[in-house]
């Protein structure tokens, strides 16, 4: 199934575009909860501090390739917006072999660089080895992520978002199934959630490659389309590059704000990694209106419909912005019970403050969902590297309060780094965004009639 987003009502087909999307991040955080909610309950707290002390690092190289693999769909979502189904299938072929020997290169060169990044960013001593048997073996399986991240990423752009959904949905059962059976019935530990996340992501991309090539016409790659071509791969490079970068520059400043908490000892650790894993799930509904409005954008930008663009974003800005108000209520009333989930033992304290994390960071979700509505606007139009600055503020301000204000305040400085980072960050999209769509506006105007 394909969905055409140039023509109909805006509100409708944005929401029944996002909807599935919503639900596959909402199964996607699966994977991650399901790792930390059996190693913390079966392994112990220890064991999850080891996994969030690598949330910013799994971040910054993982998240290259998936801003990679976004930037790689939009040429094939402007293409399918202008109807040229020929430019769809080239984009796509080299697609395949920039993203995948990017991920080949990354998955060698992380795997030998593993420890020594652990030891430089401070990793408690008594958590080194946990982190260590977990990341390295995400590190390993990077083409298995690659190959679910595009083949998703082409079929959303061209409107499916079911399909990817219900392989997600599939894969999650099979990620918790082999949680349970490598850490707890096989006592693997840590090293064997990891193995069960890249083997449920393999099986997820799998059959996403599989049915693409199997079912869709339109992007079968045929003959000469496969054929590396110079102008495709710029033109991939200079979109989905950007994009990566944005991801791994935000992540930098995450990972000097992962030092400085280090230095707080595994207890902060803990506490920080549960609220953020409570509040990523929240965040679920911003990633799905990012994914889907950078689809929207793309199509619409290729069928030249700058008023479809500007009424979209508008209308995603107004409910995400009344979801952001309703989600602030919901953590405050069952923030602690879901970070119990993480936390178990009487670990009163643990608990406690990443209560107070989570009370922080929900204050601030009106400008993180402007984050993702205008960040993806500007990526699914092609304007990828002013995302990439946004990461630049959003890194600045997290380097601030990690050598600013961590030393003097302890915890409590450390909780107002995504506060900071989201703000900066809307300093410069806010006006990026209004003076894209002036400039659109401008060079997509009907040319005066003749003799007016």
């Amino acid at each position: 199934m394909v969905r055409d987003m140039t023509h109909g009502s805006p509100l409708k087909l944005i929401a029944g575009f996002w909807f599935p999307m919503l639900l596959g991040q909402l199964f996607q955080q699966v994977y991650n909860l399901a790792d930390s909610i059996i190693v913390g309950r079966f392994v112990g707290v220890k064991a999850f501090a080891g996994i969030s002390a690598t949330g910013s690092l799994n971040f910054m190289i993982i998240g290259f390739l998936l801003g990679l693999c976004s930037g790689c769909a939009i040429p094939v979502a402007q293409a399918f917006g202008e109807g040229d189904p020929h430019s769809m299938r080239k984009y796509f072929a080299n697609a395949i072999y920039l993203c995948g020997g990017i991920a080949v290169v990354m998955s060698l060169v992380t795997a030998l660089m593993t420890r020594p990044i652990l030891r430089w960013i401070g990793t408690p001593t008594d958590i080194m080895d946990e982190a260590y048997g977990y990341i390295v073996y995400i590190f390993g399986g990077m083409s298995a992520i690659m190959v679910y991240n595009l083949s998703s990423g082409v079929l959303r752009a061209v409107g499916n978002t079911r399909t990817p959904l219900y392989f997600l949905i599939l894969s999650c059962a099979v990620n918790v199934a082999l949680d349970l059976l490598f850490v707890v019935g096989l006592g693997m530990g840590v090293s064997g959630a990891a193995v069960a996340t890249v083997a449920a992501q393999l099986l997820s991309g799998a059959l996403c490659a599989r049915l693409i090539f199997k079912k869709y016409d339109v992007l079968r790659i045929r003959g000469a389309e496969w054929r590396p071509d110079a102008a495709c791969l710029k033109r991939l490079s200079a979109l989905g590059t950007p994009m990566g970068l944005q991801f791994s520059i935000t992540a930098v400043g995450s990972l000097i704000m992962q030092t400085a908490v280090n230095g707080l000892g595994s207890g902060a650790v803990a506490a920080i990694g549960a609220g953020s894993k409570v509040y990523t799930l929240f965040c679920c509904p911003f990633d799905a209106i990012g994914a889907t409005i950078a689809t929207w954008c793309g199509q619409n930008i290729g069928a030249r419909r700058v008023d479809r663009v500007r009424t979209g974003v508008r209308e995603s800005l107004l409910a995400m912005g009344a979801y952001a108000v309703a989600a602030l209520f919901a953590v405050k009333m069952l923030g602690g019970a879901l970070v119990g989930l993480f936390i178990t033992g009487g670990q009163q304290a643990i608990v406690a403050d990443a209560v107070k994390y989570l009370n922080m960071i929900v204050f601030f979700f009106v400008p993180l969902m402007a984050i993702f509505v205008l960040r993806n606007a500007l990526q699914g139009l092609g304007y990828s590297r002013i995302a990439m600055f946004a990461g630049l503020f959003e890194m600045v301000a997290r380097v601030f309060v990690a050598f600013a204000l961590v030393r003097p305040y302890g915890f409590d400085g450390a909780i107002l780094a995504n506060p900071a980072a989201w703000v900066m960050a809307d300093v410069l999209l806010i006006p990026a965004y209004l003076h894209v769509i002036r400039r659109l506006q401008r060079a997509n105007a009907p040319a005066p009639a003749v003799g007016a």
